[in-house]
C-alpha cells in the first residue's frame, strides 16, 4: 500500500517535471504585452468607454432586476 502511493507520487512528479517552463523574466514581459495590448473596459480612464454591445439589454437606464 505505502509503495504504491510512493510510486504513484514518483509518476506524478515525473509528469510535472515534463511540463514547459519558461524563465520568469520572459513570463512577466509576456504577460506585460498583453496587459498593454488587450483593451480592458472595466478600466475606462485608460481604455475609454466600452463599444456598443448589441446583445446588452436595452433597459433605459434601470437594470431589469427584480428583488424577490
Amino acid at each position: 500500500h505505502k509503495l504504491r502511493k510512493i510510486n504513484e507520487h514518483n509518476s506524478r512528479l515525473k509528469e510535472q517535471l515534463e511540463l514547459p517552463r519558461i524563465p520568469v523574466s520572459q513570463a512577466s514581459d509576456a504577460l506585460i504585452e498583453f496587459t498593454k495590448t488587450t483593451k480592458d473596459y472595466l478600466i475606462p480612464s485608460l481604455w475609454g468607454p466600452p463599444p456598443h454591445d448589441p446583445f446588452a439589454s436595452q433597459t433605459g437606464g434601470t437594470c431589469g432586476c427584480s428583488v424577490m
